[in-house]
């Protein structure tokens, strides 16, 4: 792999059929059996060695496409973001976010680090302090310009709002009340990191992530992740925005990557 060919690795591992890309995975041999329960998200439900083995296996696999560069992460830092979390008493009805979908977030932007980071769909707030958290409160191993968590539900925003407060008081994150369309249409500068996780209006669901991406395209650095949650229990209703990502024509390299029941899509974006 050089510099000038990042993606090299996973691409010349792609498999066709005709002009059509196979989609890459990555799946934990446990992916169907790990469960989690969305309304006690700080019960342990493995040992931690495992959860980190884990995550270390997709990021891993993320190294091999070229999307990051190594695996490393502060992990004493990490627990402490978590037991932050755990202590600030969150307003959290439920969440789908794993423990080991939380720790990949974390260890994704803590390698990463991305100056800006724009999260779609958030909320109340606990998946975008996931992908904030490497940047601020007591997780934090860098500094980051904007982290902006985007929510179009004025009622979720506040809570958001409240939630991200408790943990960055800095005001470094910050909680968007509005559509995510012309956010990330309108943003002033080059994206590295865009997440999604909205849910589009007359039963569109998780098709509304293409509208986001294509909206976010000319603001998306070369190279930017665009991550994507529910690509395995959502993939019928993301299935034109996976037809997008995992085009090599689109996105250099697409990674579908399944250690729980909701599954991750990571891609990188090819030169705007």
């Amino acid at each position: 792999m050089t510099p000038s060919e990042p993606w090299a690795p996973l691409v010349s591992q792609l498999m066709t059929n005709g002009n059509s890309a196979m989609p890459l995975t990555h799946r934990s041999d446990d992916a169907d059996t790990y469960r989690f329960d969305y309304k006690r998200r700080q019960e342990v439900h493995e040992p931690a060695e495992r959860e980190e083995a884990v995550v270390d296996a997709a990021l891993a696999a993320l190294v091999q496409g070229g999307m990051l560069p190594h695996i490393r992460y502060d992990l004493a830092r990490f627990e402490a973001h978590r037991a932050a979390l755990h202590e600030a008493e969150l307003e959290i009805p439920w969440t789908a976010i794993s423990p080991r979908m939380q720790r990949l977030l974390y260890a994704i932007n803590a390698i990463r680090r991305p100056d800006v980071m724009v999260a779609v769909g958030v909320f109340c707030g606990y998946t975008f302090l996931a992908n904030a958290g490497a940047a601020v409160g007591p997780g934090a191993v860098y500094d980051a310009s904007l982290l902006a968590g985007v929510e179009i539900n004025p009622a979720e925003a506040e809570r958001a709002a409240r939630n991200v407060r408790r943990v960055d008081p800095t005001g470094t994150a910050r909680i968007v009340a509005g559509d995510g369309i012309p956010f990330v249409a309108n943003i002033d500068r080059p994206i590295d990191l865009l997440y999604l996780d909205a849910d589009g209006a007359g039963g569109r669901g998780k098709a509304i992530y293409l509208d986001i991406l294509l909206s976010a395209r000319p603001r998306l650095a070369s190279g930017a992740l665009i991550l994507a949650h529910n690509s395995v229990n959502c993939a019928s209703s993301m299935s034109v925005y996976l037809d997008r990502v995992r085009n090599p024509a689109n996105c250099p390299v697409s990674c579908n990557v399944i250690i729980d029941d909701q599954g991750l899509e990571v891609s990188a974006a090819g030169p705007s």
